[in-house]
């Protein structure tokens, strides 16, 4: 068993549909493997790899601000961006980050920190961007947001993990590497980055997974066509009850979801 290089850290964003809930369905799977690389090609909200705590990873999203407030992390980010929870403040903070994304300024500390707090401020944690790449989730009216600074914590348990942006069949797989996969839901709305997720990304994802010969665990919501793709490419199916945090008809009914397992 590798020494764990991670104590407590709790993932910095909030994300909607966020995997923390599944860690304990997935500590079992990822024991044995525990001395492999662990690689998540839809990292979103880092819940997983944080709660499974491997010695080393890649983590891939296509969102490239994200994986930018990553990186900055691991350089130890402390950051000086204005934070309050008031309309004003986020507006103008919005404004400013969208101002650097038009200026092809958005891979710096600053922007990095922008995003953090936009992401801690806005309506139930989205990550939303419209047809012209500018983010544009709401304000989110919290009683109370607890906002961090210094990230420097999270610096030395970030050492041995790589970030990398992109389409999820750009990462290369060593042969013996622990796939956990989470994309976006089979559902309606999937503009989590500029240019969403459509089925054809679902189907493309299932079967680039399949041709992996190591250890694959695929998660998602438990849609019919969701579960018929996964059988026909012959993975093993468990059905679980996930919270559903986040609605906008207040329904927190639990949704099903499906852990989709090969190799293991």
């Amino acid at each position: 068993m590798p020494t764990i290089t991670v104590d407590a850290l709790r993932p910095p964003l909030k994300w909607a549909g966020g995997k923390r809930w599944q860690v304990p369905h997935l500590i079992p799977l990822w024991r044995p493997h525990a001395c492999k690389r662990l690689v998540e090609p839809f990292c979103g909200g880092l819940a997983v790899t944080l709660g499974l705590r491997p010695d080393r990873a890649v983590l891939n999203d296509v969102n490239p601000h994200v994986i930018n407030f990553y990186r900055w992390l691991k350089r130890g980010l402390v950051s000086d961006v204005p934070m309050e929870n008031a309309e004003q403040v986020f507006y103008r903070n919005r404004d400013r980050f969208n101002a650097l994304l038009r200026a092809g300024q958005d891979d710096g500390a600053e922007s990095a920190g922008l995003f953090y707090y936009l992401n801690r401020t806005g309506f139930n944690g989205l990550c939303r961007f419209n047809r012209s790449g500018e983010f544009n989730v709401p304000f989110g009216q919290y009683t109370r947001i607890n906002y961090r600074r210094d990230f420097s914590a999270y610096r030395d348990g970030f050492e041995q993990w790589s970030f990398t942006m992109g389409d999820f069949d750009s990462i290369p797989l060593a042969k013996g590497d622990f796939v956990y996969a989470d994309p976006p839901y089979d559902v309606e709305f999937t503009h989590y980055s500029q240019g969403g997720f459509s089925w054809d990304d679902q189907v493309r994802a299932a079967e680039w997974l399949a041709r992996h010969p190591g250890p694959v665990v695929l998660s998602n919501q438990a849609t019919a066509r969701i579960v018929a793709l996964y059988k026909k490419l012959r993975y093993s199916l468990t059905l679980l009850d996930a919270p559903r945090r986040i609605s906008c008809t207040g329904d927190r009914t639990p949704a099903k979801e499906v852990l989709a397992t090969r190799n293991l």
